[in-house]
């Protein structure tokens, strides 16, 4: 299993995130428990190193930082058993956390925090080279050879990056930052579209098409079974765990050890896995064709986060996946040498698409409406397709462009 992003451009090579699925054994099992607990602690004895030290500095850069982990080894030799590289890739995302604090002017952003064993996030990333050996397996820092998903997606590729995780459904993943030569374009056709964006249709074009939202249902109900067994065994595996700490057993059972909560902890995670990729899945299918088939893309320049205050439409929202939508069809775009345009949304459901007439705001309710002054009947959402390419067009080149539908 592997997913492709394009990230950005680099002269004439692209960088590329390519996920493979990971196989490891028992023993490398055990290693990478070790790894991911090594950054967290080598985060926290960092934050340790600022509080007691160096209360008068902002921050401390990265190399300052660096510079402490010979010491920190020789004090904690199982420090030795990590990627070296991924230590100092701890170092260089704790610098930032504390740059983003302080040069941070709306207080949206907070300190650094420790991190904590219970909520941690099991991963590490690392610089150093990985190596492919055979169809099937990689030869990672530290690890060795592990056993993975299909390799031929690296052929041609320079790793910058690499990223091991250990996902809540129990299956471990790698993700690779690569270098690429750039792909070929695809040929021109001369066809301009403007798309709005909707919840029960995530894709309405100024032509007339519609492409449903992806819809989630299924595993949802599936989700909400879990969660409620998840909840319910929860509530009881800590009434147990206090009663052993009330009780002074020598021995109280840690919140892990339970089967019964880890099984439905899993498996809620799986089906929101399930549902998160055939999504993905849908979503890299849908913008791919658009990106064949029109040369000039128009999209609304939609604020997601601010539209997902409304309580009654956030979850909708986020279930359509604007934002991925978007970012999406941004990178397909320049990596295929189309054009992609963001309007301002301002008014592009209230406009005549036909005669100009605005005719004013309208309940969600409405689908349809009639223009008061040339009396054309247009659908809400194509109508505010046609004007988001019109904006698109007049922004394109300052004239406008005729509009092709075709």
């Amino acid at each position: 299993m592997f997913d492709i992003i394009l990230k950005r451009k680099e002269g004439t090579n692209v960088l590329k995130g390519i996920k493979l699925r990971l196989y490891p054994n028992r023993t490398q099992q055990n290693q990478l428990e070790q790894m991911f607990g090594n950054d967290r602690f080598v985060w926290n004895a960092m934050m340790n190193e600022r509080y007691q030290n160096n209360r008068d500095l902002p921050f401390l850069g990265k190399f300052k930082l660096n510079y402490l982990l010979k010491p920190l080894k020789k004090e904690y030799p199982f420090l030795k058993t990590s990627d070296s590289s991924s230590l100092q890739v701890v170092n260089e995302f704790l610098t930032q956390s504390w740059k983003n604090f302080f040069q941070d002017k709306t207080g949206q952003i907070g300190k650094p925090r420790f991190h904590s064993r219970k909520y941690l996030k099991k991963s590490y990333t690392g610089k150093s080279i990985i190596k492919t050996a055979g169809k099937r397996y990689l030869k990672i820092p530290k690890l060795g050879y592990v056993k993975t998903s299909k390799t031929g997606v690296l052929q041609n590729t320079k790793v910058k990056r690499y990223t091991v995780v250990l996902e809540p459904t129990g299956k471990y993943y790698l993700s690779l930052q690569a270098e690429i030569p750039e792909p070929e374009k695809y040929s021109l056709t001369d066809k301009q579209v403007g798309i709005d964006v909707g919840v029960a249709d995530l894709a309405i074009l100024s032509n007339g098409l519609k492409y449903p939202s992806f819809n989630s249902s299924y595993f949802e109900k599936k989700a909400k079974i879990w969660q409620k067994k998840y909840s319910r065994r929860r509530h009881l595996v800590k009434l147990l765990v206090l009663q052993n700490k009330n009780k002074r057993v020598l021995c109280p059972r840690s919140l892990e050890s339970f089967a019964n909560w880890q099984k439905a902890q899993k498996s809620k995670a799986k089906c929101q896995a399930k549902a998160a990729n055939q999504r993905r899945d849908y979503l890299h299918k849908l913008t791919t064709h658009l990106v064949k088939q029109y040369d000039v893309i128009a999209i609304e320049d939609l604020k997601t986060k601010n539209l997902q205050k409304n309580h009654h439409l956030a979850k909708s929202i986020a279930n359509a996946s604007w934002r991925m939508f978007r970012q999406m069809l941004e990178y397909k775009c320049e990596w295929y040498g189309k054009k992609l345009i963001a309007v301002d949304p301002k008014n592009t459901s209230r406009i005549c698409s036909k005669c100009g007439y605005n005719s004013g705001a309208k309940p969600l309710e409405i689908r349809e409406w009639i223009c008061p002054k040339c009396q054309t009947k247009h659908d809400r959402d194509i109508n505010a397709a046609v004007n988001i390419l019109h904006k698109g067009s007049i922004k394109l080149n300052g004239q406008g462009l005729a509009m092709v539908t075709s």
